[in-house]
């Protein structure tokens, strides 16, 4: 092993889980990693790792995929459906194309093969860890754009939804929308509640009212929110920040649906069950 680079100050509070079977394996690669600055846990299988998952929020997750019981793949699905915003990065002795593409599709950022050099693991790591600190400040921006923009839309014109209901909105097998009290109810087993702003609402309706149908930014924002003249980054920034923070909400369930879906370089729909 070579000598140890410092820890990004982004990095020093970061939480990790290192699960494998083999201890010969796990353990030095905890201890490294500790060495690093990280908070490291350890599970030898992947129904121990899903334990400590449920109890507490990790920033990472290092995994192999052949495990004793509930394999690698299993694992990364249940983890995903609890903790949302979970790194995942598979170390493995057993690669395949197919594992890889699996893997990748549950939502692994990367994929090592074993043996692997220490500075390998520290550059993926450090880089997925980071990455994510940019996304989080960048939407952090986004979203206080979105809330000036919010508080300086005229609250005496509301943007009127060509079709869709003011009083509720209903998509009979995932949610209800009381469009009043701006509280919506996501059909999960069990169902529970978020409240939304008054753009967020605006914005949900006009998606549920063409299910299946791309929205661009632009539309959205026009239809939705009644801004008609502004620039594109603007309008970009604005939308996908107030979409960013919906999202949020309405997946804020350990079995929540993907109801708002993306569609790169286009925009936005609601996809109904």
């Amino acid at each position: 092993m070579s000598a140890l680079s410092p820890t990004q100050p982004s990095e020093i509070t970061a939480r990790l889980l290192v699960v494998d079977d083999d201890n010969a394996v796990r353990a030095p690669i905890a201890k490294l990693l500790r060495l690093k600055g990280y908070q490291v846990d350890e599970a030898a299988t992947g129904e121990i790792a899903l334990k400590k998952i449920e109890g507490i929020a990790y920033d990472l997750m290092l995994l192999d995929l052949i495990l004793p019981g509930m394999s690698g793949v299993a694992l990364m699905r249940h983890a995903r459906a609890l903790r949302r915003d979970l790194l995942m990065i598979v170390l493995t002795a057993h690669a395949s194309a197919e594992s890889a593409i699996t893997a990748v599709k549950i939502g692994a950022v990367d994929y090592l093969l074993k043996p692997c050099k220490s500075e390998d693991l520290f550059l993926v790591i450090s880089k997925a860890l980071q990455e994510r600190a940019q996304q989080q400040r960048r939407q952090t921006l986004l979203s206080m754009i979105g809330d000036v923009m919010e508080q300086l839309r005229e609250p005496e014109n509301p943007p009127t939804l060509a079709g869709a209901p003011l009083a509720a909105a209903r998509d009979e097998n995932l949610l209800e929308l009381d469009h009043t009290k701006r509280i919506v109810t996501i059909k999960t087993d069990p169902p529970y509640c978020v409240e939304l702003t008054e753009g967020e609402v605006s914005i949900l309706v006009a998606l549920m009212n063409q299910p299946n149908q791309v929205l661009s930014c632009n539309q959205i924002a026009a239809t939705a929110l009644g801004y008609q003249n502004m620039d594109k980054w603007t309008v970009e920034n604005v939308i996908r920040s107030a979409v960013f923070r919906l999202r949020q909400k309405l997946e804020a369930g350990p079995n929540a649906p993907e109801l708002i879906r993306t569609v790169r370089g286009r925009g936005y729909f609601y996809s109904p069950a």
